[in-house]
Formats: structure tokens, sequence, C-alpha cells
């Protein structure tokens, strides 16, 4: 566990991000990190106010088992499916997580202090089931700073309407193209007019858009290094922030709009870009690259521990580093298509990925829970 004397002679970085509007959450959860007080440290030392989860984490929190015996016994005993025992358990750990949280949240008037736990994801393409398993997500959790996920499919851009529309905070996930984002800030904004039709309150309703990060770069690299020439391999490293930086100016355009303008007369809050998948993937880079160089006021970066620590202990953060590199980032993007590497497949590829990797967690961690509970003699079907 961290302690306060460590954090002061290294959270330098940290403190100077959040000085510049950057809310750090933590991009991990376990049972563990909440029993031991870790999580509740990295909320005392280290400026961490909030937490996301996503199936893959709870694949391997779960999955290793630790913390979860007692848990386990007791649904086996009770006899219920593994995907009832799923949902207890990630339910519980979001929950515990939450009142940890609930100063931070209290203390900034429901802007942070948030947990986010994603819907299942097998229903990514299927909007009816998506809105029913998110009202019972918040329903189950029970915490006014929960954040339910939901990703930005295209079933899943109605389901941010409604959803948003009943009055839930919605943590919109697996986005990776402008066009998109658009689409996603869009739906958010038909959700809080129908939330304000309803005469609901609408200060109550938090949103943020996860735009992913590193995996631009991973895909994109790949297709620069094949093609091998003087040309693409200058561009290797660079796509990933010039998408980033765009959906920046994006967001800018659209909560500067008279849509949004009305919307915030009435009370609502701006769905924040939050920069997802932040831990870089290539060692040649800078561990702390998507987060130095992803420096913008009201925005989230949500972070592996790993991150987390390197930028504490190096991170180099100089002030926004955004807002003033639109016009480069539109050059840099367009460099990589003019070499024949286009951007709309790339980010289409990118978000079928990205919600069959969810599954095949998802799918792991039910077969690993059903193997526990089986253990005990229990019919897990």
């Amino acid at each position: 566990m961290i302690t306060v004397t460590e954090a002061t002679a290294t959270a330098g970085a940290l403190e100077r991000l959040s000085d510049e509007g950057v809310s750090i959450w933590l991009d991990d959860l376990s049972r563990r990190r909440i029993e031991s007080g870790g999580l509740a440290g990295l909320v005392a030392t280290r400026n961490v106010v909030g937490v996301t989860t996503n199936p893959s984490i709870f694949q391997a929190a779960i999955g290793s088992g630790a913390g979860y015996e007692e848990q386990l016994a007791d649904l086996a005993v009770r006899g219920v499916t593994v995907d009832e025992a799923v949902r207890m358990m990630t339910t519980a750990d979001v929950r515990a997580a939450a009142d940890v949280l609930r100063p931070v949240f209290e203390a900034s008037g429901g802007r942070d202090g948030r947990v986010s736990i994603e819907v299942d994801p097998r229903l990514a393409h299927d909007t009816a089931a998506t809105v029913a398993e998110a009202r019972q997500l918040a329903w189950l959790v029970d915490r006014p700073n929960v954040m339910i996920k939901i990703p930005a499919t295209k079933a899943g851009l109605t389901a941010i309407t409604e959803v948003t529309g009943s009055g839930i905070s919605v943590n919109v996930t697996l986005i990776f193209s402008l066009g998109r984002y658009r689409e996603v800030m869009d739906a958010y904004l038909a959700g809080l007019e129908k939330a304000q039709e309803a005469g609901l309150d609408l200060a109550a309703i938090h949103s943020v858009a996860s735009f992913f990060v590193s995996r631009v770069d991973s895909e994109i690299d790949k297709r620069l290094t094949l093609l091998g020439t003087d040309e693409a391999l200058a561009l290797k490293g660079r796509a990933a922030l010039a998408n980033a930086r765009l959906a920046y100016e994006a967001y800018e355009q659209v909560f500067d709009g008279e849509r949004w303008q009305a919307l915030e007369g009435a009370g609502a809050n701006r769905q924040r870009p939050l920069w997802a998948s932040t831990g870089v993937k290539d060692p040649a880079y800078k561990d702390t690259l998507y987060v130095d160089e992803l420096v913008a006021p009201g925005t989230v970066n949500t972070m592996p521990e790993a991150t987390l620590d390197a930028v504490a202990d190096h991170g180099d953060v100089r002030g926004d580093t955004v807002t003033g590199g639109y016009d480069r980032a539109r050059a840099d993007l367009a460099a990589v298509e003019r070499l024949g590497i286009a951007y709309d497949e790339v980010v289409r590829q990118l978000e079928d990925e990205g919600v069959a990797k969810f599954e095949v967690a998802w799918q792991d961690l039910l077969d690993a829970v059903t193997k526990s509970l089986d253990s005990k003699g229990v019919d897990a079907a």
C-alpha cells in the first residue's frame, strides 16, 4: 500500500495534472484492492477521484479467486446460475468502491467520485437488452455515484439516449472514431432532452465519453511498419494523439452550440471526454505518453496502476497539450490516409475487436466462476 510519505515525494505530476483540470481515474478494481485499503490510499495520496472497470478487469480479479472465496461458497450453496453469481460479485465490488469514493462524489458535486460498471458485453448489439441491463445494474449497485458503461455501437447509441433519459449517469465506452464520437454526444444531448421532458433533475445526470487511445497507434503503427518507408515510419506514434486531439475539438464545438446552451441553462452537465486505453503498448514509447500529451481542461484520464505510478514518478505535465494542436493533428491523419491506410476501416476494425475482446474476457470469467461453483458440488448451468 502507498504511504503518505512516498506520495509526498512523487505525486507532484499528479497534482499538476489535477490542477490542469484533468480528473484522474483508476482503470482497475478488485476486492483485495478495496479490502486492503489500497483504493482508499490512492484516493488519499495519488489524486485518484474515480474508478473504471470492464470485463477484462473483472476477469482478472474474480478469475484469480482472491478475496471471493466466501461469497463464491455462499452463492454455491444457494445454487445460483453463473450469470447471477458474476453479477452479484461485480456489483458488490462496485458498490464497495462507490462507498470509498463517496466523499469525493459529495465534494465535487457529483462530477467525480464515480465508479463505472459495464453492461454484459454480449448485449452490445441489442438496444433493448442493453437498456434493461443498465437499469438493472443501477438498481443493484444502488449508489448515486455509479456510472453504467454502454459501448458506443450503433445499438448502443439509442440505449445511451434511453438510459440517460431515465436519469441514469452513463459512461460511454469503446469510442474509436471521430464520427462515432459526434454520434455519442448527440445521443447524450437527446437523452438530456428526454430527461427534461420527463421532469427529471438534469443536474443529477453526469456522463463521460471514453475515447480509446493506445489501440489506435497499435493498429496504425503496425500498418506503417509494414509499409516501411521513411515517411511511414516517421508517422508512428502520432495517429492516436491526433485522433484524440480532434475528438477534443469536436467536444468544444458541440458544447459551445445552441442546443447545449439551452440544456446547460436548465442545469445539465457536460459529457466530459475520457481518455481510455492510456497504457502504452509499444515499449519504444515513453510510458506516460498518453497522459503527458493529452492534458486539457474538463477531461478525465483513466489509467492502469502502472501508468499512474509512472506519471507520479516521471510524468511531464506542462500545461494544455491538446487545444493548440488541431491543425497538426489533421495533417498527421491526412498523411496516414495518403499512404493508403484508411481511417474509417481502421476504426471500424478496432470497434469490432474491442467488443469481441470484452466478450471473450466475459466468457473467460463465466468459465472460471462455473468451475468454482462446480467444485463446490453445485450445477452452475
